[in-house]
């Protein structure tokens, strides 16, 4: 080899480790960092569900061998044992093709009794009973004899091996006791190792929205497990289709099926019927990303309350539980907060979500970030790099 050609080498050697750690780094960073703000409203400090007072988010991710590509996400309102004191809670199904244990005793009573718990869709008896096995950890909870765990799930089945089951309940028990505030890591990890969404890699995701002290000062955040499919679009650029990649295109018919799991938090005083109101408005969200809630999608949203003035206690000797809610004229703002954190959160699971390959070689492109700015910027928007 010739001095220039071995230069030469060196040079395209240090030409691909670069293009490999941009690529890398690109995934790093949520919509946001790059300048492109959806909505109005303002996110809070971390632009995460943690940015809601109490609430912590923990994680196991799963990735072993060629074949094993899944994990646990779990959502905690407050630390500590929130089976003695519950909180207010409401259920919305965009599309029921799916299994989140635990609802019919959310409609039936507005309130979640157990931390939620996210994961693959045959594992969710695994992650129920390690719910349960984690309630009977406190002691104030020597004699209960019911328990109502609450676990949501996609099927990451394309790329994990789902028949092996392999979450376990101390995966689960892992992810519940990791939980903190703060960032909370987003991509390829917990719940969303293994899923796809619009036909390139999703993840989970997160995003907040913090209302003026005029409107009260409250604060919505949202986490979603994103497995779901249609017309991506990026604060209203129609994305998927410039990418040439969607659902009913001729060239390819990415399936819209999988689901979307969106959990909704707020420190407003809300009680089960309006909180069930947030829900429905995490579904806009969702349909401002592209989703279609396909015939083959579970796509529910969860919504809860952190404050503590409208907490339910396990037991109490006044037989009237006195709170002060919001009226519903108050909600709007809220509404939007719900709309925009959910929308934000999807697009930011897309944004740090990496290509990754799974069982039976099956691979899954990460969303090419470079030209999608390029695509924004095509449409007017400024991109900082």
């Amino acid at each position: 080899m010739s001095i220039a050609t071995f230069r030469a080498f060196r040079l395209l050697v240090a030409f691909c480790a670069l293009s490999g750690w941009t690529s890398a780094n690109a995934q790093q960073k949520n919509l946001r960092d790059y300048g492109i703000a959806i909505g109005v409203l303002q996110p809070g400090s971390l632009n995460a569900i943690t940015d809601v007072p109490g609430v912590a988010v923990g994680q196991k991710t799963l990735v072993q061998g060629d074949d094993v590509r899944t994990g646990v996400t779990a959502i905690l309102p407050y630390a500590g044992n929130v089976f003695q004191d519950k909180v207010p809670a409401a259920v919305y199904v965009g599309n029921g093709f799916g299994k989140l244990t635990g609802t019919t005793q959310i409609d039936e009573l507005g309130n979640i009794e157990t931390p939620i718990v996210l994961t693959n869709t045959l594992s969710v008896p695994t992650a129920a009973d390690a719910l349960i096995d984690y309630t009977f950890s406190f002691p104030a909870n020597a004699s209960v004899r019911s328990v109502n765990p609450v676990v949501g799930e996609t099927n990451d089945g394309y790329l994990n091996d789902i028949r092996g089951r392999h979450v376990s309940k101390q995966d689960v028990l892992d992810a519940i006791e990791s939980a903190t505030g703060g960032p909370v890591v987003q991509g390829n990890v917990g719940a969303g190792t293994g899923t796809v969404a619009f036909g390139f890699k999703g993840g989970i995701g997160t995003s907040s929205r913090k209302l003026p002290p005029s409107l009260g000062g409250y604060t919505v955040g949202v986490l979603v497990q994103t497995n779901f499919g249609g017309v991506l679009s990026v604060d209203g650029v129609p994305v998927g289709k410039a990418l040439h990649k969607y659902y009913l295109s001729d060239k390819l018919g990415d399936s819209p099926d999988g689901s979307c799991m969106i959990v909704v938090a707020t420190d407003a005083p809300l009680e089960a019927r309006n909180l069930k109101r947030l829900a429905k408005r995490a579904m806009l969200g969702l349909g401002r990303t592209g989703g279609i809630a396909s015939d083959g999608s579970g796509d529910y949203a969860i919504a809860f309350s952190t404050n503590a003035a409208v907490r339910v206690p396990y037991e109490s000797d006044d037989p009237v539980q006195k709170t002060e809610v919001l009226r519903n004229d108050a909600m709007s703002p809220l509404f939007m907060a719900a709309i925009e954190a959910t929308e934000e959160a999807i697009i930011n699971s897309l944004f740090h979500a990496q290509g990754t390959t799974g069982v039976d070689h099956h691979h899954v492109d990460a969303l090419p970030v470079g030209k999608v700015l390029r695509i924004m910027q095509q449409h007017g928007y400024r991109v900082a790099r």
